[in-house]
């Protein structure tokens, strides 16, 4: 059974401009664009796993950064 994460992220228009921004500049260290690219498929409500396996990384990864934004935003 499939878990779901209990933190929803909403997405204002400024936020998803700089997430946005981050996740496409190829000259980013790697890390950041994943943790913009984990926030903006989030925000679209995609679960965390569905998430790692399109991003090729860890649920734990996803997870984290996912309550981490929720909690602290960018």
């Amino acid at each position: 059974m499939p878990r779901t994460s209990p933190y929803t992220i909403v997405l204002g228009d400024e936020q998803r401009a700089a997430l946005e921004s981050q996740a496409r500049r190829y000259t980013a260290p790697y890390r950041d664009v994943v943790r913009a690219k984990i926030v903006l498929l989030a925000a679209a409500g995609l679960g965390n796993d569905e998430i790692a396996a399109r991003l090729d990384t860890r649920r734990e990864i996803v997870s984290k950064w996912r309550k981490r934004f929720f909690e602290e935003g960018l």
